[in-house]
């Protein structure tokens, strides 16, 4: 028998849970709705693999509802990292093909098309080749999605070796859907799970297959349809392999039911602890004299005899989550938390949503959040309904007030000051430090102290709608500009942008070029405490502290639910009690270990030795949010990055027939941009050909397309036996979308594809025109060349790109990966 233990070897696991999707019924294509249930999903396998022994610290990575790209990139990453155990979890929708041989996981952006695939997923058989070809030992993959059975089916087509080495654990039989779960707990299946490997001892993969698979027929677990629910699995027979999973300590033997000595040891325990040492040896002699030695048992445990404790509910900013998670665990333990009898008080579920969310829901959906409906449920998108809410400033509650409607069945009590303080700062990579100083600066001016740097650095910043240091930034960003649409330029992004400072910092940290060359816009508290990624991947980075973006203020604020009273008393004692903590002694000890400052005064870091390099001591905190600020630079976020529109100027004289046809040619490097447009992005495309007169003829219309009609356009596309003149088409193309885009703040786009072969016209008056044009329109401008050199210092296509705050692009670089970045960035993608 070959029992694999792969303690002390370089594991990984990598627990994918999508609780979240763009598109969900009733959209025509979306999948079946959010699965909130799969948040706690992640939240329990994670607490329970980084206690259980077997992996390391930073071995355990989650990854929150990835995009395809971001599943495979971290897989790959996973299979090339380990070499003991890899294991793959993945908890969220599925779909198998009409025949029911193949299983689709669907991620984030997953979409439903009728005869034309599943856009959005990833196949099985794709998963199962990659873990076939890791550098692990051992590979076990554990699916809790619909249709995880059929799994199997892919797996025996694996040779025998793979399948050795390859074991796979499903929540359900094949060709069977399962239920999404209660929005406040985990999915039966993980929940039996995570209950299994924190059982204490030893746990190989087919006693946890055993006992998981005898719980839930025990418990009477029900698919959809009334079925039965059946865990499976795919592996060679257990006697012949198996996989340690957990190694933690072994439970404590069960205590008998406490006697009235007992009960009064326990409640001597506390009083124990405030007597000292005198009291101590009393209450010692007492235990050796009439107690035998079972009362030592009794001061250090519980007493076995405690009722289920509270729990209370805590949403929180996502930046902040992973702190105050932190923060809540310790006070669980706390002597706080606990009764003279040694029982725990009360329990703390933390999780998080969108801050923007978050502040509507409580302003305008508290009724939906009580008595969820079909098509209004905030406990499905963000989460039950908290006991207190920990935003990252205090603006939000006002922002909730103010917005406040008639029926409002939440009430908010805050606190007046905020009780912990983190500047959003630039984190700045070690190298490129030398450009900026770290104070005394606005951040318009760190950025354009930044481009002044030698080499390509870029600004990274993560979702506004999201998180809330996000959306500070973009308040200094903004700087009561009205253009909007122009500051955005100053960032860096491609696609849509994560969703988190955490999540930034790990993407970044997945390309060392990228990640060396990046600056980026996140709270100062998370260069001390770190992120999940592993900090081996990150690039040192020193802060530059803005003087015009406001910092975090994490406040605390009571929420009170109307009808709510059966157990308000209680909720209420418990809900001071906790803050009573976090804004005590004990809490501001654990949040300076988390890099935290003080809320008051000179803002001092709260622990000296979170002092490190790249950081300084004290701060002068820029003013506290507006929330009119806070809205205002969300509202105009959304305009600038709503609805794109984007012009194609495609150079079509005659130089061009040698680079028109086949996925190189202009067309058809235009088609291979059109991912980045989405059904709502306007654009259109001109044939630049002739001299006099006109200078361009409509290719495609502007306006919005089907792709087949934008794909038969470009087929039609044919090479003009004349010369073109670049100059007046840039110049009617730079009057045609500055009219279209004066009345809104919507990204626009224009991209000129030419050979250059007619950049002598680009001389001279001809191109001051231009460049002048290009200044003043506020349209970016995508001067592509499908030769080498002209991008090349002073030549035209640098100076147009630069003055219209675009990006020159030749035949040196990766030019249909940049020029679709760049499209992107302006249209909202075809997912």
């Amino acid at each position: 028998m070959v029992r694999f233990d792969p303690r002390g070897k370089v594991n990984r696991a990598l627990l994918v849970g999508v609780s979240e999707y763009d598109h969900t019924a009733p959209h025509p294509q979306g999948v079946n709705g959010q699965l909130p249930a799969v948040r706690h999903n992640r939240v329990l396998l994670d607490d329970a693999l980084n206690r259980g022994g077997v992996f390391g610290a930073g071995e355990v990575k989650t990854l929150p509802s990835p995009t395809p790209d971001d599943f495979t990139g971290a897989l790959r990453r996973a299979c090339d990292e380990a070499r003991g155990l890899l294991l793959l979890y993945f908890a969220g929708h599925a779909v198998t093909s009409t025949a029911g041989d193949e299983l689709h996981l669907q991620m984030r952006t997953a979409r439903v098309l009728t005869g034309n695939g599943l856009p959005g997923s990833v196949t099985f058989s794709l998963v199962l080749g990659e873990l076939a070809e890791s550098n692990a030992e051992q590979v076990v993959v554990i699916l809790d999605c619909c249709y995880a059975g059929n799994a199997a089916g892919i797996w025996h087509r694996l040779d025998d070796a793979d399948r050795a080495r390859v074991l796979l654990l499903m929540s359900v039989q094949p060709n069977r859907c399962i239920l999404g779960g209660d929005a406040d707990i985990a999915t039966p299946f993980t929940r039996e799970v995570v209950h299994v490997l924190d059982g204490g001892g030893e746990v190989w993969l087919s006693q946890l297959y055993a006992a998981v698979k005898q719980r839930m027929a025990e418990a009477k677990y029900k698919a959809e349809d009334n079925d039965s629910q059946r865990p499976q699995a795919a592996a060679p027979p257990w006697d012949s392999d198996d996989v340690l999973l957990a190694a933690g300590p072994a439970p404590p033997p069960p205590l008998p039911k406490p006697s009235w000595l007992q009960r009064t040891l326990a409640r001597a325990g506390q009083v124990v602890r405030r007597l000292g040492r005198t009291g101590l040896v009393a209450v010692l002699g007492l235990i050796a004299t009439g107690a035998g030695g079972y009362g030592f048992l009794v001061l250090a445990g519980d007493s076995g005899d405690c009722a289920p404790a509270l729990e209370l509910r805590l949403l929180t900013d996502p930046d902040l989550e992973p702190a105050i998670k932190a923060a809540m665990d310790d006070y669980v333990a706390s002597d706080a938390n606990t009764t003279d009898d040694g029982c725990r008080r009360s329990g703390v579920t933390v999780y998080s949503s969108g801050a923007a969310g978050v502040v509507t829901a409580l302003s305008k959906r508290t009724d939906a959040w009580q008595q969820p409906r079909d098509d209004d449920n905030p406990q499905r998108d963000i989460g039950p309904q908290p006991d207190v809410w920990i935003p990252a400033t205090r603006a939000d509650v006002l922002r909730v007030t103010a917005s406040q409607e008639d029926r409002v069945f939440a009430h908010l009590t805050a606190d007046d000051e905020p009780f912990a303080y983190s500047p959003v700062v630039l984190a700045v990579p070690k190298g490129l430090d030398d450009a900026v100083e770290p104070t005394g600066r606005t951040l318009s001016q760190l950025i354009s102290d930044l481009e002044q740097a030698p080499g390509e650095a870029e600004v990274h910043r993560p979702d506004p709608a999201f998180a809330d240091a996000a959306l500070l930034a973009t308040v200094g960003l903004y700087g009561g500009r009205a253009d909007a649409r122009g500051a955005e330029l100053d960032i860096t992004q491609s696609g849509r942008p994560e969703p988190s400072a955490v999540r930034l910092l790990c993407t970044l940290a997945d390309t060392h070029a990228v990640d060396d060359r990046s600056a980026a816009l996140v709270p100062e508290f998370l260069l001390r405490s770190g992120v999940g990624c592993h900090p081996a991947t990150r690039a040192p980075r020193t802060a530059a502290y803005p003087d015009d973006v406001p910092g975090l203020e994490p406040t605390f604020v009571r929420v009170r639910w109307d009808d709510a009273t059966r157990d308000d008393d209680a909720r209420t004692t418990e809900t001071d009690r906790l803050r009573s903590w976090l804004t005590g002694d004990e809490g501001r000890k654990v949040l300076g270990e988390h890099g935290f400052r003080s809320a008051q005064g000179e803002r001092r870091l709260l622990d000296p030795k979170s002092v490190r390099d790249g950081l300084i001591d004290e701060v002068r905190p820029a003013d506290s949010a507006e929330p009119k600020e806070m809205d205002d630079a969300l509202e105009s976020y959304g305009n600038a990055h709503g609805p794109g529109r984007v012009l194609f100027l495609l150079d079509s004289s005659g130089s061009m027939a040698g680079l028109w046809d086949g996925s190189s040619g202009g067309p058809g490097i235009i088609e291979q941009t059109l991912t980045g447009l989405g059904g709502e992005d306007e654009f259109g495309a001109w044939a630049v050909h002739g001299l006099k007169g006109r200078t361009h003829t409509d290719l495609l219309p502007f306006g919005t397309h089907a792709r087949r009609d934008v794909e038969r356009a470009l087929g039609a596309a044919r090479v003009r036996n004349a010369e073109a003149d670049p100059s007046a088409a840039l110049l009617d193309a730079l009057e045609f979308m500055r009219e279209r885009g004066a009345g809104d703040e919507r990204p626009q786009l224009i991209v000129y594809l030419t050979d250059g072969e007619d950049d002598s016209r680009l001389s001279g008056d001809g191109l001051e025109r231009v460049l002048d044009r290009a200044r003043s329109a506020g349209v970016p401008v995508a001067m592509v060349t499908l030769k080498n050199g002209a991008c090349d210092r002073d030549r035209p296509g640098t100076l147009i790109a630069e003055a219209g705050r675009g990006r020159c692009l030749d035949a040196g670089d990766d030019l249909v990966p940049a020029l679709r970045d760049e499209v992107a960035r302006t249209g909202t993608g075809e997912e």
